[in-house]
């Protein structure tokens, strides 16, 4: 073999070699790149600045279910970064998501806030970033299935609530018939059918009152409305059924306030507070409406000395239909609709209203509303010093002269 083909076979064995060289140190960067990928907790980048920018809970979980990046919708549920997945469902969550490297979905109860604060309905949704990664997503839909279950309420409600009058209506009117021949039977139906009909008149007209509000967008008839002329007016639309309660009207506070809106829809929101106040006040007792100036804010305020609320029951209050006394309800013939309406046409005119109760001791409804300056021409009157005089309307229910103050819905 010359010289020639002993440096041609050293050529193709050293290419041999080399090659092979090559090809392990390409397997070996390979599976280092695969197994850094496999292991590695880094952050893809753009993902912590997509998860700042999210209004939804979002975290990134690693294998371990420690989180290590959080969206700012997530602290409130404690997942901030460094912390530990706390439920069990969300860790299983995440690894059935990194097992089966798909989207899983599931709607979880999960705490927001320190334990005594209520779980919160959570549509969470997890995918696979990285083998060790995953991201979580969380949606609070507590708000909507709330919503969407008060629709069918007031479906359901609505249906029931109807079919009472209308039932009694027809029952009432067979019987007038059948009791032709007896005038006195005929005068004692007549007059229980006046009754159902005017419940079945009222009911109506508040459901289509609640409607409108719920339904429009703005108020149509807005001008400067003086608080005077809203308690005023409620107050002696209410004169009468106080009388017949035996319960006495007062009113007090500052004087001379003004606010924007619609005068007949805020004279309806304060006399259902007043009717409220009366129907549940026992003979004898005192309903008292004052007014103040809470820092540019019309705090409007009737207080009741009755049975109260219970706690448990102050947030569904202003629920369609809800009644916190079923029996006294039906005793008064109330609809379940008026602090409903209250409710809806205190925001329509961007205002709030609070409630205060104590079992045994009584509740107060304060009505806020933003105040506005008096129109020109219409000097603002300054609060008098002393006791106040009762107004004609608490003159007509016999009312003693009373200020009522409130500081932070209470009385």
């Amino acid at each position: 073999m010359d010289t020639t083909q002993l440096a041609l076979l050293s050529l193709i064995v050293g290419v041999i070699i080399g090659g092979s060289v090559v090809a392990v140190v390409f397997v070996a960067l390979r599976m280092r790149d695969r197994m850094r990928h496999v292991t590695s907790s880094a952050i893809p980048d753009g993902v912590s600045a997509v998860l700042h920018a999210m209004d939804d809970a979002a975290i990134v979980v690693d294998a371990s279910g420690t989180v290590v990046a959080a969206s700012v919708g997530a602290i409130p549920f404690g997942l901030g970064e460094g912390t530990v997945l706390p439920s069990d469902e969300l860790r299983d969550l995440a690894r059935r998501a990194r097992e089966s490297e798909a989207v899983v979905t599931e709607t979880l109860r999960l705490r927001r806030g320190a334990t005594p604060a209520e779980p919160r309905l959570v549509a969470v949704r997890a995918s696979v970033i990285s083998p060790r990664l995953t991201l979580v997503v969380m949606r609070d839909i507590t708000e909507r299935e709330r919503v969407e279950q008060m629709r069918r309420d007031f479906v359901a409600n609505t249906s029931h609530e109807l079919k009472t009058p209308v039932g009694a209506v027809t029952l009432l009117a067979e019987a007038i018939e059948s009791a032709a021949d007896d005038p006195e039977q005929v005068r004692v139906f007549a007059s229980r059918l006046t009754a159902e009909a005017s419940r079945l008149g009222l009911l109506t007209s508040r459901i289509m009152n609640l409607s409108r509000l719920q339904a429009a967008d703005e108020l149509i008839e807005t001008r400067d409305v003086a608080v005077d002329e809203i308690v005023t007016a409620a107050i002696e639309a209410h004169v009468v059924q106080a009388a017949s309660a035996g319960v006495e009207l007062a009113r007090g506070g500052r004087k001379g306030l003004w606010v924007r809106g619609d005068a007949q829809i805020l004279i309806e929101a304060v006399g259902n507070l007043i009717a409220n106040a009366i129907a549940y006040s026992p003979h004898g007792a005192t309903v008292g409406v004052g007014v103040k100036n809470a820092d540019g804010v019309v705090e409007i305020a009737v207080t009741d000395h009755g049975s109260g609320i219970p706690e448990g029951e102050q947030d569904r209050i202003f629920e369609r239909f809800y009644r916190a006394d079923q029996a006294r309800s039906r005793r008064t013939g109330g609809t379940g609709l008026g602090l409903s309406i209250v409710k809806h046409a205190v925001q329509r005119h961007g205002g709030e209203v609070r409630l205060w109760s104590r079992p045994g001791r009584g509740s107060t409804f304060t009505i806020r509303l933003p105040l506005i300056e008096p129109p020109e021409g219409e000097e603002p009157r300054k609060r008098r010093k002393g006791k106040k005089k009762a107004d004609k309307a608490g003159k007509k229910a016999h009312a003693p002269a009373a200020t009522i103050a409130t500081t932070n819905g209470e009385p």
